[in-house]
């Protein structure tokens, strides 16, 4: 029979589950209180990890990253006391996700690397292949694009095996976005579309919103503004309902570039600007990179050239300073045009086929 705090649990799962995140997070609190006044100690303490664990999970989604890693580090010290492995090795990627996703992807490889060293020990295949999903992701954001690529399709056939159509469509998200970001367009939007089938056959809110987004980039790559900009709105309203900030953010800067490639740089600004303080809010530091070169652009385009350079430098610096190695390339390519040049050497040596001659450029 279960009893009354398990089956919270199991009720604010599902909630979190169908995104719906903030009776989620509230039923979660009320449910670890039922677990301390559980007499069975273990069962009060599992209890009570597996909440923080999935109150975690909650802010990581919804980019409160330091409120992820907090009840990440709570749910670990639990670990401890219950000698449980497995689960602090959970835990420490759930760190490491949260990390990464404010840039911080060097700290988070490390993490990941600890972590699969023990699924590996234990033979964990789902483990094993989420943590490598991870590195790859990790791996996006170093900017080391083809390893990145050959990670993810190793997670890929791993989710494959498995026959875990979740962690399939996230690969699939995955893949779509570092070969855009490898200036394979047709390839990218394969990926997101096939994405966004699978992720609508498992009813995946997040998911959907995610590779509708990706579609929209994809699209935008191949200069169809108009189907970018459609699939971007579609996720923008998911992403509003279920309360992503963080990948809402990066919908905001995808519409920002849409109308920017479309001569609407007054909307596109706007576009930018709330973006930004979202970044800020989130601690993401290469979002607001992103947001530095959309804003340097409109400067520029409206014959502002001081204060465009001061932008790309701004972002430059900090690319360098986080050791973004694509960021930085895009940055570079805007302060060598500005110098009167064409400089694309920086995406050769990274093994990314782009190219831009003149502003806007279009940057992935």
């Amino acid at each position: 029979m279960i009893n009354i705090p398990e089956k919270q649990y199991l009720h604010a799962e599902n909630l979190k589950n169908s995104a719906k995140y903030l009776k989620a997070l509230a039923l979660f609190n009320k449910t670890i209180s039922l677990y301390k006044k559980e007499k069975n100690k273990q069962m009060s303490l599992e209890g009570i990890r597996n909440c923080f664990l999935s109150l975690a999970d909650i802010y990581r989604m919804t980019g409160d990253f330091r409120s992820a890693i907090k009840n990440y580090k709570k749910a670990d010290s639990l670990c401890i006391k219950l000698k449980d492995r497995q689960t602090s090795a959970d835990a420490s990627v759930g760190i490491g996700l949260s990390l990464r996703a404010m840039g911080r992807w060097k700290d988070a490889l490390k993490l990941f690397s600890e972590a699969k060293k023990l699924y590996i020990f234990n033979k964990d295949r789902e483990g094993i292949a989420f943590v490598c999903w991870a590195e790859a992701g990790a791996l996006r954001i170093e900017g080391n694009i083809p390893e990145a690529i050959k990670t993810f399709n190793n997670a890929l056939e791993l989710f494959k095996k498995l026959k875990n159509r979740t962690g399939l469509g996230y690969c699939l998200c995955g893949l779509g976005g570092t070969n855009r970001i490898a200036g394979l367009f047709d390839k990218s939007l394969k990926y997101y579309r096939e994405a966004n089938k699978t992720f609508r056959g498992l009813d995946d809110i997040f998911g959907i919103a995610y590779s509708y987004c990706g579609v929209g980039n994809a699209l935008r790559m191949m200069n169809d503004y108009d189907g970018a900009h459609k699939n971007f709105k579609n996720a923008e309203k998911l992403y509003r309902k279920i309360g992503d900030i963080v990948s809402y953010s990066y919908t905001l800067w995808s519409l920002g570039k849409t109308l920017t490639m479309t001569g609407k740089f007054k909307t596109a600004l706007k576009y930018f600007d709330k973006a930004d303080k979202l970044f800020r809010k989130t601690g993401d530091s290469r979002g607001r990179i992103y947001c530095s070169l959309g804003k340097g652009e409109i400067e520029f385009l409206k014959g502002k050239k001081a204060s465009a350079c001061r932008l790309f430098r701004a972002a430059f610096e900090k690319a360098v300073e986080d050791m973004f190695l694509v960021e930085k390339c895009h940055a570079k390519a805007f302060l060598s045009f500005l110098d009167g040049k064409s400089d694309n050497n920086c995406y050769n040596k990274l093994g990314l086929k782009l190219k831009f001659r003149s502003i806007p450029f279009n940057i992935p």
